[in-house]
């Protein structure tokens, strides 16, 4: 119930402030082109709370937190006074009226490069790309334990999403991906990733995986939490230590253990390399017969692991006040250019329409990047405020983009376009925008279900 009420909330407060920013950039371009605006409402429906400031505009906040809009004084809406016709937006010029609907994605553009230059001037804690352990094409490729990514296709990586995306990017475009490591001695190498070779219908959310990575901060350390009495390990090991091999194999997890020791206990025993109080010692140890948690035959030695203790952060991306400028700019691209591909790719086929996300996941990422930290917290608003700016210049009527396609068309054929046009863009609008929220609510609820 805490992570629900949490989730609820923080999305509240994300799209309360991004909806807030939005609507101002349009209400204040308005107030500069001379338009009237009669209400500048962060919601819909009922208002909660309302207030009126000197010119008449109407101030509120809404039940319904999932959106936003700036009501200006319109003669195609209602009656308007003689007095009032100049101050009407429809009676301003067409490059007045496409810059104040275009004001309103500029203003999430620019509070997406002022919340990364926040982040970077606090610095975001990240985990490094770090390999922990390979498998199956992975491996084959010759990545090895402690290879940390830096290149992927000649893109830089610094942590291990970015790593992700990357490859990611190239499994959907069914091409094998050149990828430059460092490895545990320092030595750059370079490896091909045949990531063409994935079967149709993979899992883009779990490339890596798929690929044969396992990134090292996802390992627990096989280090001891108890040890039970009238067991192999009992006056052998002691809470505290860490198994870091067994008969010569390197143990980097404690998922590696359990198929260890039945190695270990069909050879009839060996030794245990542990570090114990910041000592590695080589102990003598021979697993008993028993049954585990499945009630088939295993061979045991008694021992439980701490679990779910989180890994140390490896990577930072942090700048001073001024360096933070460029390399928000610079991430801002980043991220704009990964969103726009992504959905050339879905419209394409390249990729899963799954990755169509709505309200509730949304509310679920803002509570997982509050917990996190202020870090988390600044690039989730950011990336979502830039999202918000994509989303709304796409050209479907309703949006803004809609009608800034609409005032291009007027540019060109010198008048605005007939009302029955417009409203059939309209109408058009409003069934593509319902069939995405439709999609995205699909997805959001399948994500829910085990």
């Amino acid at each position: 119930m805490g992570d629900f009420l949490g989730s609820v909330w923080w999305m509240i407060v994300s799209l309360g402030l991004l909806v807030t920013f939005h609507e101002f950039g349009h209400y204040w371009v308005a107030r500069r082109c001379g338009v009237k605006v009669l209400r500048f409402s962060v919601g819909f429906g009922k208002p909660l709370w309302s207030r009126r400031n000197r010119n008449g505009t109407e101030f509120a906040i809404a039940a319904i937190p999932l959106g936003g809009y700036v009501k200006m004084l319109d003669e195609r809406e209602g009656d308007v006074a003689a007095g009032e016709r100049a101050v009407a937006f429809n009676n301003k010029s067409v490059w007045q009226r496409i810059a104040i609907v275009a004001a309103g994605p500029a203003a999430n553009l620019i509070l997406c490069i002022a919340l990364l230059w926040a982040m970077f001037v606090i610095g975001k804690q990240d985990y490094s790309a770090t390999i922990g352990r390979t498998t199956g094409m992975a491996q084959q490729a010759g990545f090895a334990t402690g290879d940390r990514i830096f290149e992927v296709d000649g893109r830089p990586v610094d942590t291990w999403a970015e790593a992700s995306l990357a490859l990611t990017t190239a499994a959907m475009d069914h091409q094998d991906a050149r990828v430059k490591v460092r490895d545990a001695l320092e030595n750059e190498r370079t490896r091909i990733l045949p990531l063409s070779q994935l079967p149709q219908g993979f899992d883009e959310r779990n490339v890596p995986v798929q690929s044969g990575f396992i990134w090292q901060f996802w390992l627990q350390p096989a280090l001891i939490d108890s040890v039970l009495e009238d067991s192999a390990a009992n006056g052998v090991l002691e809470p505290g230590d860490r198994i870091l091999a067994i008969d010569g194999q390197r143990v980097e997890s404690a998922d590696q253990v359990a198929p260890l020791v039945q190695q270990l206990g069909e050879r009839g025993g060996g030794m245990l390399d542990i570090e114990r109080n910041g000592e590695r010692l080589a102990l003598e140890l021979t697993p008993t017969a028993g049954e585990g948690q499945d009630g088939k035959p295993r061979w045991l030695i008694g021992v439980g692991f701490v679990t779910g203790k989180a890994a140390t952060y490896d990577a930072r991306q942090q700048y001073g006040p001024f360096a933070a400028i460029p390399a928000a700019i610079r991430e801002t691209g980043k991220l704009a250019s990964d969103s726009l591909g992504m959905m050339r790719r879905m419209l394409t086929g390249h990729a899963s329409v799954k990755n169509i996300s709505g309200p509730i996941t949304i509310a679920r990422v803002a509570n997982a990047s509050a917990e996190r930290g202020v870090d988390w917290f600044l690039y989730f608003l950011a990336l979502l405020s830039l999202s918000l700016c994509i989303i709304n210049l796409l050209p479907i009527p309703v949006l803004d983009g809609g009608h800034l396609l609409y005032y291009l068309i007027e540019l060109v054929k010198g008048s605005p376009l007939s009302e029955r046009a417009m409203a059939t863009g309209q109408f058009i609008g409003l069934a593509l925008l319902a069939g995405l929220m439709g999609l995205a609510f699909y997805n959001d609820i399948l994500s829910l279900v085990p």
